[in-house]
């Protein structure tokens, strides 16, 4: 039961730092609720939902498959996306954007039509993840095989810096102000950039993580959830590095979604084909709820915040599909 509000703000303080959360009433348990068959061929990659038309966005080979929502069928295709990784949107400029690792480059796509606006290049090489961060109007993208990471500026193109990652960098998320975090992989670290001057300003070690590919940020307790190889979810103080909580996790995870209003953590595991269901108690107490199965592969996922549904691409039985969870019905 959420308590009322302290009198003074030193209780508040004290009362915020031990008491349970109050969180909408999620649902614990997530079920499998139809699949999207898509076909085509390749690897899959990222997923991500484009909330402004709610268009699901899958990168798939040298292609990214299309969904609408409401009506469960693919759309659209953005093509000539080679190696596709990545894919993130800027909804205020009406503009979509692809990495593709194997042509070094990012596709620029307008939201509404889903038409090609132009093919930049990457000063990088294997651009994986790619993010983009509204309050400077900037675009990042990931460079896997450089170690490095370009800047561009939107809706120019033009690249305005390149950033030493230090490490091979995986996954990024950002605060909504001046800090973008990403997972080193082969360091067992996450990184810390300050968007204003432009720079790596800390390395935070991952002590008892392997491997840190998935990651997601709690922003209203600055919390960061790091998907570790070695079966654990660790997170991590977003303020200063300080390792806070971990849970356990299935193998080869390859994606962390945080829902602030439920408090839920969800991470896909593509060996262990499951989905670990968490739930967040305090800002640092984690409980793992449920490890709800999925399908061989499914690694990575995208999530709708106003239905809980979760999308996951995988090839069932030979053929390529979106797998859609939902909360289990009370």
């Amino acid at each position: 039961m959420c308590q009322s509000r302290p009198r003074s703000a030193a209780l508040a303080l004290l009362m915020a730092a031990f008491a349970p959360l109050c969180h909408a009433s999620p649902a614990s348990t997530f079920v499998h609720l139809h699949d999207i068959a898509l076909g085509g061929e390749g690897k899959w990659d990222y997923a991500n939902i484009d909330v402004s038309h709610q268009r699901l966005y899958v990168t798939h080979g040298n292609q990214v498959q299309v969904v609408d929502l409401n009506t469960g069928s693919q759309v659209g295709a953005i093509a000539d996306t080679e190696g596709a990784h990545g894919i993130d949107f800027a909804p205020e400029l009406n503009l979509g954007f692809t990495s593709n690792g194997r042509a070094d480059s990012v596709t620029v796509f307008a939201l509404d039509s889903m038409k090609v606006q132009q093919q930049v290049k990457v000063n990088g090489k294997n651009p994986d993840a790619i993010l983009y961060v509204p309050q400077s109007h900037q675009l990042y993208t990931f460079n896997g095989k450089s170690n490095d990471i370009t800047v561009f500026d939107v809706p120019s193109m033009r690249i305005v810096r390149t950033i030493q990652a230090g490490g091979r960098p995986e996954f990024a998320v950002h605060d909504g102000a001046n800090r973008v975090y990403f997972n080193l992989e082969d360091k067992n670290e996450i990184g810390v950039i300050d968007t204003a001057a432009g720079k790596v300003i800390a390395h935070w070690p991952l002590s008892q993580c392997e491997e840190p590919t998935g990651l997601a940020l709690d922003r209203a307790h600055a919390r960061l959830i790091s998907a570790c190889a070695n079966k654990v979810a660790v997170v991590t103080d977003a303020h200063d590095g300080r390792r806070i909580a971990d849970f356990a996790i299935g193998t080869h995870p390859d994606a962390v979604v945080y829902d602030a209003k439920s408090g839920t953590v969800l991470v896909s595991n593509g060996d262990s084909a499951t989905m670990t269901v968490a739930r967040q108690l305090t800002p640092d107490q984690y409980k793992v709820e449920a490890s709800v199965a999925t399908a061989k592969g499914a690694k990575t996922m995208a999530y709708a915040p106003a239905t809980q549904q979760v999308y996951l691409p995988a090839a069932v039985n030979g053929g390529f599909k979106i797998l859609v969870l939902g909360p289990a019905a009370r």
